[in-house]
């Protein structure tokens, strides 16, 4: 399940395409409230922004989305967001345990 949070353009595109999909206002109402923000992650295998509003991410949420791994992914107003969704269900992202490596000396 992919949320997309863009701008007007994005957003009318991901209505089309039948994807959930916020706008700003609705993430300046989480409010950097830790467990609304934990919440919204869990609801979502993926993310997807505007390009002109990745920045402004992590300042109305917080660290939660990034702590979750689920920063989103970028998207331009040149590429098509279908293109980006397939890209998005088919890229697995893993990350690695930092291992404390035992030497028996």
């Amino acid at each position: 399940k992919i949320c997309v949070i863009g701008d007007e353009k994005h957003l009318d595109q991901a209505k089309t395409l039948g994807l959930d999909c916020r706008r700003v206002d609705d993430l300046k109402k989480l409010n950097k409230n830790k467990k609304l923000v934990k919440k919204l992650a869990k609801s979502y295998d993926a993310f997807i922004a505007s390009e002109s509003l990745i920045k402004q991410i992590p300042r109305l949420l917080g660290p939660g989305l990034n702590k979750a791994g689920k920063f989103p992914t970028s998207l331009s107003h040149q590429e098509a967001m279908s293109d980006r969704v397939e890209t998005v269900k088919r890229t697995i992202k893993f990350q690695m345990k930092k291992l404390e490596e035992i030497s028996d000396d």
